[in-house]
């Protein structure tokens, strides 16, 4: 028998968690209203979580609850409020991005599984391992990832009991997920809030290749690839679709269970389902599993694919005959939807309904009968019932055993009447377990008799022990309140960022801290990079956000060859080692720090003496952020803003190329820019930065006013002066820059206004709106 793999489909909705279930789901992903990275999704409500788990455990299939934004400091003790009725239910995981949620998870609720979101942009072996080492059970893999960099980082996880899961069905992102900022900058919806808006799926002006969607790309379908990824160890293979309606999740998910029945039986795979294109698609490509990476993986027009693609296969190519193909699909769909209604119209979330019954006398104990649709049983009061004849709810004095929880003496014991309506308010909270009482009776014998309140309490601890299967009910938790050491004030330094050897001079020029960029891919012989180091000690590295493979394994030969007095890092692998080999680091910018709970995770867990505070949030959101002392937090006041970064080639939608497919000569050595204009007649700039293809907002982030807005937080502000091209014009030389942001930081009032009339357009949306 083959070893099984997952099939995990989306529920944006109950009745999508419904069809999934009928599908033959083995798991679902869903989101609440809040907290959860597809807002525009319908999401289900904390009230009905129990009765969507009920169901879908009682068809054997798993629960998994999407936590995956980033979480801003003021909204930690609703985050407290929602885990802490979480860990009371039988849900089977939570899907996490947010670093301070990771460290609160790990150490407070141990007993919710963590599975790391793929905004995290997992791709090498030390991200699996930092992970690993925050308890995530399991990790969902960058998208990007073929499958032979699928396996190995399997393997790896294999290792440490940790599961790995992948997507292989659904809508393409351009961007590695986690570091896209696109629809944050452009409309102020953050996809780290869950929020996007999807700007690369939109229609620009036609580029000098003739594309009008540049940026779109096809949808994900592993469909043929199944047996390869079943030999790389995947445990997990994930449908995307949670805005997608029921009708489309019932279809594909029932016929991704077909090939994987015909895996498990060694059956012929089909190279893909007819369905498919009888449901919303961009049409479909594997490329990124393939290891394939061409410009076929784009669609220029993806509105009405479907039609436009049956057409097509029938011959047909004419507005009338994709018009006849769409009424015909209008059918299919309506069949569909009226075939799988009838099919979910029995399933119900309703919690199963409970009965209890109470009966007793004077001097027995207190019987509480409970019968639900599975199963009856009896729980017995410990002490036998009182029978008082001084008025109601006397208070009697007790001597309470010493080796009691509450070692007092003579503690004044409140005792509770066993009236209908003060046992109902008691025993009201079982409706908060997965069960719904339905009727609650008290026997006539139990009238003016009474019993501890701590006794009832007792029972009915007992009761929902029982109903959650024997588990022990985990009582809440505060938030943790931080820390705060006292800090002594210290003025703000100055940093600078390069990423060209024609840059290194400025070492020599100022005294401000110089970080150098390294590339993400590297070329076989990397000594130059080294020797820049080497020769100039005070040149501190900065490790960017990608670094997948033979490219992370030369990142790490880099940094121990260096040995540097420190470094900066945007990525989660190159923050293991460094905390592993003692090397002091500092977060950078792109691993998302906006709350103070990410700080004590890098701090406590990984020894990280400071970091960059996100550029997402505002003046307040800032101001909430709590230092816990003996680490530094640094911001960036001046740079180019990135919006994304892709493993695609961005060039073959807009100028082209007269390669179809990128390789090695292509990442390591293609020097080509362009620009795409949208439709509010915004320019944005394609910069291919150190191996992958990124693009820029048209105007650069110039913020003065934090240094003045919020004194005292920062031990450092940093000003980016790489060579990249957007509309932003620098009317000063980068060593006369430099000088202008030192007086800044110095306390030259006219600084500010020298600085907005060198640099100009700029912008500081970002700080001014939050997320």
């Amino acid at each position: 028998m083959k070893r099984k793999i997952e099939l995990l489909a989306p529920g944006g909705d109950v009745d999508s968690i419904k069809a999934a279930i009928i599908a033959g789901a083995d798991a679902i992903y869903c989101g609440l209203k809040k907290f959860n990275a597809r807002n525009r999704a319908t999401n289900i409500e904390l009230d009905d979580l129990n009765g969507i788990l009920n169901l879908a455990h009682r068809h054997s299939c798993k629960i998994f609850l999407t936590i995956n934004v980033i979480i801003v400091e003021s909204e930690f003790p609703a985050m407290i409020k929602l885990l802490n009725r979480l860990v009371n239910t039988s849900i089977d995981g939570v899907i996490v991005q947010d670093l301070g949620l990771l460290y609160l998870l790990s150490r407070h609720y141990k007993n919710l599984k963590i599975h790391a979101s793929t905004q995290l942009t997992t791709h090498n072996e030390g991200q699996i391992k930092f992970l690993n080492k925050l308890t995530a059970s399991r990790v969902n893999l960058s998208r990007e990832l073929n499958i032979h960099e699928v396996k190995a980082l399997t393997l790896v996880a294999h290792e440490s009991n940790t599961e790995i899961e992948i997507f292989v069905h659904g809508s393409n992102c351009i961007s590695f997920s986690g570091i896209c900022y696109i629809s944050s900058v452009l409309e102020g919806k953050s996809g780290n809030r869950g929020r996007c808006c999807q700007p690369c799926r939109e229609r620009y002006l036609t580029t000098p290749a003739g594309n009008k969607f540049p940026l779109n790309l096809k949808d994900n379908s592993a469909y043929s690839n199944l047996q390869k990824i079943h030999d790389a160890g995947v445990d997990s293979i994930k449908i995307e679709g949670r805005i997608k309606k029921f009708h489309y999740v019932y279809a594909v998910v029932n016929s991704w269970k077909k090939q994987l029945y015909n895996l498990y039986c060694g059956k012929r795979f089909n190279a893909y389902d007819p369905v498919f294109y009888e449901i919303f698609n961009r049409n479909y490509t594997n490329s990124f599993l393939t290891g394939d990476i061409n410009k076929g993986m784009y669609i220029d027009n993806p509105r009405d694919n479907s039609a436009i693609h049956l057409a097509a296969k029938n011959g047909d190519s004419n507005e009338e005959d994709i018009e006849q193909v769409k009424h015909r699909l209008h059918d299919i769909k309506t069949d569909l939807i009226g075939n799988i209604q009838n099919k979910i119209k029995n399933l119900s979330i309703e919690k199963p309904e409970l009965s209890i019954f109470f009966s007793g006398g004077p001097g027995s104990p207190l019987k509480v009968s409970i019968n639900t649709p599975d199963t009856s049983f009896k729980v017995l009061s410990e002490t036998d019932l009182i029978k008082s004849c001084s008025g109601d709810r006397p208070k009697v004095k007790k001597t309470i055993s010493p080796h009691h929880d509450f070692p007092q003496k003579n503690k004044m014991v409140t005792k509770n009447a066993l009236t209908q309506e003060d046992l109902l308010k008691k025993f009201n909270s079982l409706n908060q377990t997965e069960y719904r009482i339905k009727s609650f009776e008290v026997e006539d014998s139990l009238k003016g008799l009474y019993l501890p309140a701590r006794e009832l309490s007792s029972i009915k601890g007992r009761i929902s022990f029982i109903l959650k299967g024997a588990k022990e009910r985990i009582e809440p938790i505060a938030l943790p309140r931080i820390k705060i050491e006292a800090k002594s004030k210290t003025e703000p330094a100055l940093a600078v960022l390069i990423s060209s050897i024609k840059d290194v001079y400025m070492c020599h020029e100022t005294s401000a801290d110089i970080f150098f960029q390294l590339p993400s891919c590297f070329e076989n012989d990397y000594g130059d990079i080294i020797g820049i180091f080497s020769n100039n000690k005070k040149i501190i590295p900065w490790f960017p956000s990608i670094l997948i493979g033979k490219d992370y394994v030369a990142a790490l030969d880099i940094l121990q060859q260096i040995n540097p007095e420190f470094i900066v890092t945007n990525n989660s692998g190159i923050v293991f080692e460094a905390a592993s080999i003692g090397i002091p680091w500092v977060a950078g910018p792109y691993l998302n720090v906006i709350n103070s709970y990410s700080i004590l995770c890098l701090k406590d867990v990984f020894n990280c003496r400071g970091a960059f505070i996100s550029n997402e949030i505002n003046r307040e959101q800032i101001k909430n952020i709590q230092n816990p002392g003996d680490f530094k937090l640094y911001y960036s006041i001046y740079h180019p803003i990135l919006l994304l970064t892709s493993r695609q080639c961005l060039i073959h939608q807009v100028t082209g190329c007269e390669k179809s497919t990128i390789d090695a000569d292509c990442i390591l050595h293609c020097a080509k820019s362009a620009s795409i204009t949208n439709s509010k007649d915004v320019a944005l700039f394609i910069e291919k930065s150190g191996g992958y293809h990124s693009i820029y907002n048209n105007n650069n982030f110039l913020n003065t006013e934090i240094v003045t807005d919020l004194p005292d937080i920062f031990s450092s502000f940093m000003i980016d002066l790489r060579d990249i091209k957007t509309e932003t014009k620098v009317e000063v030389d980068k060593i006369g820059i430099i000088k202008m942001f030192e007086n800044l930081l110095n306390g030259d009032h006219e600084s500010k206004n020298a600085l907005k009339q060198s640099i100009y357009p700029s912008t500081d949306t970002q700080y001014l709106k939050g997320i």
